[in-house]
């Protein structure tokens, strides 16, 4: 298998490498069933991996619908509280399909919370399945389907809707006027701030991943595979010279005709399962209907209004997308002389005394952190590090975190190299 090493700089490293990228998607949003029905591999031209990357980079397919199955797997501890989950639901019967637009009612739930920033967090942990379809640039919907009730985001021009049916409650927020619709190529660009509903697509994870393939990467075609009944090549990303990451490989699945991921894959180094896997099992590039862009909030609904340049989330802040500005979100990477897979970002909370369990005498509390966390010392000072399969966080007596998708020994390495800077 031949390796690559674009020097394209568009296929750079945003600056601060894969790892965080690749977190960034796993923490906000995505996953993958384990092993997709395949009716066996097929059998397809030869391709270079300069070749397949150049083909994700030109597809340019404005219309699609199919179903999305997510599971993410990052270790994380079992919390009070979680939601997700799988179930019936879809288009069909779907909040633009009745009800006059009566924002303001009480609704089932007047404490529901309908942004969109709340319920894709419950997409980092667990299976779930989503129906997504979009009309060019400027349409997309996806519904997150439970057991009981539906979510759905619907992006339509200059407005952005989500609904939650379970509690009755709507999110709206609409662009400005004179905001920048497009982007040199057609395509949405400052408008949402990656809060359209293609968030959550095996394309947007994968471009997050190709976007930040630079030196210290290899890229590989490794084969070909059936994903959604279509014929597909498979495109390997893996760390060089890394040996702190905890990221073992990426695989994307390209569509073999028009070039669009059908899946993607995050394998950590730890254990066989996939952390983020997240794919279409069915999938149609014809035209959708026009009425799934449709919505009017059903009589009753309780509507919150997003202000202008507010997030998904309800503050009034636009933060970093990406690895890109970092520095606006308190965060900065202490290793910069790292491989792009080993960076580390480090946040001062200003709030001394760590976690703090311990020293307060509290046993329950030091107990509390033994579950959770592991007691650390080095150069820096002492701490605590939390774990999960593919991110680490690191957090000190004097107030600070350190960030990566790095193991325990790397945040400690570069902790200390941040302390010895200094």
């Amino acid at each position: 298998m031949a390796q690559i090493q674009p020097r394209n700089p568009r296929h750079k490293a945003a600056r601060y490498g894969v790892p965080v990228a690749v977190a960034g998607v796993a923490a906000a949003t995505v996953g993958l069933v384990p092993a997709l029905a395949s009716s066996g591999d097929p059998d397809l031209p030869k391709v270079s991996a300069e070749e397949l990357v150049a083909k994700v980079a030109k597809s340019d397919v404005d219309h699609m619908s199919g179903t999305v199955k997510v599971s993410t797997d990052l270790g994380l501890p079992s919390l009070p509280g979680g939601g997700g989950g799988s179930g019936g639901g879809g288009f069909g019967g779907g909040p633009h399909a009745s009800g006059e637009g009566e924002g303001g009612g009480e609704g089932k739930d007047s404490k529901g919370d309908a942004s969109p920033s709340k319920k894709l967090s419950e997409l980092a942990s667990g299976e779930h399945t989503l129906r997504f379809a979009a009309d060019g640039p400027d349409k997309q919907r996806v519904s997150i389907m439970e057991n009981a009730a539906e979510y759905s985001l619907v992006h339509n021009g200059r407005d952005l809707w989500a609904y939650d049916s379970g509690s009755n409650t709507a999110w709206h927020k609409k662009a400005p006027k004179d905001a920048h619709p497009t982007d040199a190529h057609g395509k949405s660009a400052q408008r949402w701030k990656g809060e359209k509903p293609d968030a959550v697509t095996p394309q947007q994870a994968a471009k997050q991943a190709l976007k930040a393939v630079g030196k210290s990467t290899s890229v590989t075609v490794d084969g070909t595979a059936k994903v959604a009944g279509r014929d597909a090549y498979q495109l390997v990303i893996k760390p060089k010279g890394a040996s702190d990451s905890t990221v073992e490989s990426v695989r994307i699945a390209v569509d073999a005709d028009n070039g669009v991921p059908l899946r993607f894959t995050l394998n950590p180094k730890d254990g066989d399962k996939p952390a983020v896997d997240v794919a279409y099992t069915k999938v149609d590039f014809g035209k959708p209907d026009a009425s799934s862009f449709d919505f009017t909030p059903p009589k009753g609904t309780k509507v919150t209004e997003a202000k202008p340049h507010e997030s998904a989330g309800g503050s009034d802040r636009r933060g970093p997308e990406g690895l890109d500005g970092l520095s606006g979100s308190g965060l900065e990477v202490v290793n910069k002389s790292a491989s792009d897979w080993n960076k580390v970002a480090r946040l001062d909370t200003g709030m001394p005394g760590g976690l703090g369990g311990q020293k307060s005498g509290d046993a329950d509390s030091t107990k509390l952190l033994d579950r959770f966390t592991d007691e650390v010392k080095g150069d820096f000072g002492t701490g605590r590090v939390f774990s999960t399969r593919l991110v680490n966080a690191l957090m000190t007596d004097d107030g600070k975190v350190y960030v990566g998708a790095v193991t325990k020994d790397g945040l400690i390495k570069a902790a200390n190299q941040d302390r010895a800077a200094k």
